[in-house]
């Protein structure tokens, strides 16, 4: 069994960005730069022949270039189950599309549906044991955030590994659009 996902990956001139507000929060374990992404489609664990299905479905989403842009801050789960925060993406049809076709594409594959509804973000941190007003205190330090747009030309297939330090992401595809 692999773990994986469709992302955009976040260019490193918009990451540095966020890595500069990658402090104040105590029990934040925050993301390194090459793990900065947006998740199109989380698809969790395939076996390696299903994988192989995903990939060549994967092979056959098009659509052309686009932009986004990043803005707003927010937190996954409430009260003493926070459990990351996250940079918000720009509401953007090509790239709900784009999530849209890695849906589809996994469906061909014989994946079941994801039924969650697609809200784009990046995760900037996983918490443990953060305190819910410092959590609140980092969001509204930081919910003026705004990303000048940035070229979606390509996604891409990682792999998800976990480990003693947290996880780590492998690109295993890269999809340019036609």
């Amino acid at each position: 069994m692999i773990r994986l996902f469709a992302a955009v990956a976040v260019p490193d001139h918009i990451g540095e960005g966020l890595l500069r507000r990658q402090q104040g929060l105590p029990g934040a374990r925050w993301r390194p730069l090459e793990s900065l992404h947006v998740t199109l489609r989380f698809f969790g664990n395939v076996s390696e022949d299903r994988a192989d299905d995903l990939a060549a479905e994967l092979a056959v989403v098009n659509g052309g270039p686009f932009d986004v842009s990043l803005g707003g801050v927010g937190s996954l789960g409430a009260g003493a189950e926070i459990e990351a925060v996250w940079a918000g993406v720009e509401e953007d049809g090509a790239l709900r599309r784009l999530a849209a076709r890695c849906e589809t594409a996994a469906r061909r594959a014989g994946l079941r549906a994801d039924t969650r509804a697609y809200r784009p973000h990046v995760t900037l941190a996983y918490l443990s044991g953060a305190e819910p007003k410092r959590v609140a205190a980092w969001i509204q330090g930081h919910n003026l955030l705004k990303s000048p747009p940035f070229r979606v030309s390509e996604f891409a297939l990682y792999s998800t590994w976990r480990t003693d330090h947290g996880s780590f992401y492998r690109l295993e595809r890269v999809y340019p659009f036609g």
